[in-house]
């Protein structure tokens, strides 16, 4: 890394001492964001609704997208925020309190190290990394510099809240087995050729820790998530929310035993990650086994337990089945849940009231003002722990076999091969630490 860039230890140490004051003397959350021709656009959005919080400054590698909303924040606020397209450029500016992080994965866990190590709290998108050894890394450096990292499961803040405390409360009774579901209508993305980089794309510092690679547009605006040197397939990049949530509602942690299969079925196009996959995570913890399904389809299907329904289109959302019945979450669109009870199923406890979908941005302005661990709907940790599920389930479904996991050695135990797909080979200079 450039020595311009390089954020020392002792610098990092210093401004991660900063525990309880805000950089601006008017109690203004500085902000900045990184990465915003998708999901950041979200990010931008609730920012600029909020009170006493600024939009600092943007960064993104697309200068035609950075320009294009600096522009139009500009025009919201009054303020033109800074221009960045070097995120470590951006981390040596003191003023910024947090970063809030919508880039392709592979970017995530190292970002967010970069801004731990600068001082900043963050707000970092889901899946919080891209491999195994991210997910333990990114969870040591907000622990190493005190930071608050939120990771980006909405549903944390929301609706979900309160189809966990009925779970908690005991009205599904023991509750064994959740399904998720990730149905969601993916056309092919056919075949680019290898062509130059567009003008004002700044394309080393998108590779980052991935591989050397010529450009195709397939490869690079949300495409990119159908391919293993960036994105975890529709299992991390929509599936991820709902395997939070199965884990959430199940009250369980890591799996013991993961299988996974599936394929590329229909399409003959670029896409290298599976577009159908079934899943299943077996926990055992306190004496008792519980299953955690998961399922992606990526075209016609049937609507399960309500989800989805009355349209056709996409199917997300999470099951929980328990003893005395099962409670369904839409994840998309509605936004609500619904519960059947006993041998007959009536319909029991049930809501879609907008008033209850919380807004997980606020709420992790909320953490950084109150500087407690404790307000984080979402804390890192827990978004790492729900990232290894994915991985894992990639893992089995790429060796084409079922994997047992050991979280105290955090290995494969007695598969080497599946153990060595934990981490992956980085570009330099963009390596994830050992040693954060």
């Amino acid at each position: 890394m450039d020595r311009r860039h390089f954020l020392g230890s002792a610098l990092s140490a210093s401004l991660a001492a900063r525990a309880s004051d805000l950089a601006s003397p008017n109690n203004t959350v500085r902000v900045a964001c990184v990465g915003f021709h998708g999901r950041g656009k979200d990010h931008i959005r609730a920012y600029t609704q909020m009170a006493d919080v600024e939009i600092a400054a943007l960064c993104d590698i697309d200068e035609s997208v950075l320009d294009t909303h600096l522009s139009a924040i500009e025009k919201t606020t009054g303020k033109r925020p800074a221009a960045y397209t070097d995120l470590r450029k951006l981390l040596e500016d003191k003023s910024i309190d947090a970063v809030s992080i919508a880039t392709p994965n592979h970017l995530h866990t190292l970002q967010t190290i970069w801004a731990c190590q600068a001082g900043k709290d963050v707000y970092v998108e889901k899946p919080c990394s891209h491999n195994m050894f991210e997910a333990r890394q990114i969870v040591a450096a907000a622990r190493k510099y005190n930071r608050l990292v939120q990771h980006g499961s909405q549903q944390r803040s929301g609706i979900g809240r309160t189809a966990v405390q009925h779970i908690r409360e005991g009205l599904l009774g023991d509750v064994y087995m959740a399904r998720g579901l990730c149905f969601k209508w993916r056309d092919t993305i056919g075949r680019k050729p290898v062509e130059a980089v567009p003008a004002g794309i700044h394309y080393d510092l998108w590779l980052g820790p991935a591989p050397q690679h010529e450009y195709t547009a397939n490869r690079f605006h949300y495409n990119w998530h159908w391919f293993w040197d960036y994105g975890n397939g529709d299992l991390g990049n929509q599936g991820i929310h709902q395997v939070d949530m199965a884990r959430w509602g199940l009250g369980v942690k890591y799996p013991t035993r993961i299988h996974a299969s599936g394929g590329h079925f229909m399409f003959d196009d670029d896409q290298e990650t599976p577009n159908t996959l079934t899943a299943t995570f077996e926990f055992e913890e306190g004496g008792h086994k519980k299953e955690l399904v998961f399922e992606v389809r990526h075209w016609i299907s049937n609507h399960e337990a309500g989800i989805g329904e009355p349209k056709p289109g996409n199917t997300v959302g999470t099951t929980f089945y328990g003893s005395k019945g099962y409670l369904s979450m839409w994840d998309e669109d509605h936004h609500q849940y619904a519960t059947w009870l006993g041998r007959e199923q009536q319909p029991g406890p049930s809501s879609s009231d907008a008033a209850l979908m919380g807004n997980h941005w606020q709420n992790f302005i909320d953490a950084v003002r109150s500087r407690k661990q404790s307000d984080l709907h979402a804390p890192i940790e827990e978004g790492a722990v729900s990232t290894t599920l994915v991985h894992l389930a990639n893992i089995s479904y790429r060796l084409g076999r079922s994997l047992r996991f050991d979280p105290v050695s955090y290995s494969c135990p007695g598969d080497a091969e599946a153990t060595r797909m934990f981490t992956r080979s980085y570009r330099h200079p963009y390596v994830v630490p050992e040693k954060v």
